[in-house]
């Protein structure tokens, strides 16, 4: 082990003893008391030495004998230290790709803010490179999000559409304006590349899928048709609820982004269980779908090019905590935001005990289950790395080490 405090977190002293390690509330945290010999220590856990060289250092700083070793273990168990060398093999490869690894620096230490134990963030960030992740959809929501995917390390990010692309499907990030008149999907998987640190895999669509191949991790909705955003149909989710592969929806609807639900298979509520839901709180829903979906189509959608983006960013961040083994506050729910006022509020999707998902009779009767993440063995196997915990390292009311408490600033 090379022990390095996470550079990540800002350091600042708020008195002779005490050392607060982050400036904003959610991560930041306070260790005292700290004299000043094991201060002026702090400054060599910077990755570069092992715990013999530090051992030896210590001694010539005069510390008690075992203190070095005692400091590692308190900042090792208040999720202040990373390991240099940690991560296991995955890590250890990424590390030999530095054009890719520099790339995803900012990704990395974005992590080591979020996980706990030495080396958990490059492992994650490594394990991200053996996931497959689907998008349906390149409009601006949906080429804009996967290419955040591919951009952040996901390892595989294919683009399902239709069509050609048109002057609407342009946006920042996403479909360039030289894409015009192309085929959607093949004019979105070049974005990926483009924004992968690393060379993707080119799969062809067309070509079938080894045996040995992984599932997709993740499937994510982006409709560009805006009925299908605020009502998605349960029939085109119906193959992944069969195989168990969890999906989240995302898209702008009349200048209303939407966020969820991420669905967990026969755990969390899905869109089967939103139209039930709906049409039992309204029973004229059924029949303002049906003329919504055979009106004519709006040759322009109200989707506004910042709402756009914001929603593909939001919808990649969940992405992206699911992918990392943490379950975000999308599974079962739907985050919705509207112009001109942009407050974000939350819709639960409950299961429903008349959808055939299974949902409503397994939360009845498993409660305390395991919920589903990509870790889940079987015929999903995605994840190159051991599980890890849903649960945040810095929650409230998780236990500390003695001398460490969370910082209100």
């Amino acid at each position: 082990m090379h022990p390095m405090v996470k550079p990540a977190l800002r350091r600042g002293w708020r008195d002779l003893n005490t050392v607060q390690f982050g400036m904003a509330p959610a991560h930041a945290l306070t260790l005292g008391p700290v004299d000043t010999a094991t201060g002026s220590f702090l400054d060599l856990l910077d990755g570069t030495r092992g715990l013999a060289l530090l051992r030896e250092e210590g001694r010539r700083m005069d510390l008690p004998e075992g203190h070095v070793d005692q400091l590692v273990e308190r900042l090792a168990r208040a999720g202040l230290l990373d390991d240099a060398r940690g991560g296991g093999p995955d890590a250890a490869a990424l590390r030999e790709k530095p054009e890719v690894l520099d790339r995803l620096r900012p990704d990395l230490a974005s992590l080591s803010v979020t996980t706990s134990a030495p080396g958990d963030a490059i492992g994650r960030l490594a394990a991200r490179r053996g996931l497959r992740v689907q998008v349906r959809g390149a409009g601006r929501v949906g080429s804009v999000l996967a290419a955040l995917l591919a951009g952040a390390g996901v390892g595989e990010v294919d683009v399902c559409d239709g069509g050609l692309v048109e002057p609407a499907d342009v946006a920042p990030g996403g479909l360039p304006a030289e894409a015009v008149g192309e085929r959607r999907a093949e004019a979105a998987r070049r974005v990926v590349r483009r924004a992968a640190p690393d060379r993707p895999p080119r799969r062809n669509p067309r070509s079938p899928v080894g045996e040995d191949t992984p599932g997709f991790s993740l499937v994510v909705m982006a409709p560009r048709d805006d009925v299908s955003v605020y009502a998605p149909a349960p029939s085109a989710a119906d193959p992944l609820i069969a195989s168990g592969t969890p999906h989240l929806y995302a898209g702008v609807v009349e200048a209303t982004g939407v966020v969820g639900p991420l669905v967990l298979p026969g755990e969390t509520g899905c869109a089967g269980c939103l139209q039930q839901t709906r049409a039992d709180r309204d029973e004229t829903w059924p029949r303002l779908v049906a003329q919504w979906q055979s009106g004519k189509r709006r040759p322009t959608l109200a989707c506004d090019v910042t709402l756009a983006t914001t929603v593909a960013g939001l919808a990649a961040a969940h992405a992206l905590a699911f992918l990392d083994g943490h379950l975000p506050s999308s599974a079962g729910a739907r985050w919705e935001v509207s112009l001109p006022a942009l407050q974000w509020h939350t819709r639960p999707v409950w299961p429903h005990s008349a959808c055939p998902c299974g949902a409503a009779t397994k939360s009845k009767g498993q409660k305390g289950k395991r919920k589903h993440t990509p870790e889940d063995t079987g015929r999903h196997e995605t994840m190159a790395a051991p599980p890890h915990s849903k649960k945040s390292p810095r929650t409230t009311g998780v236990a500390r080490p003695a001398g460490t408490w969370r910082a209100h600033v």
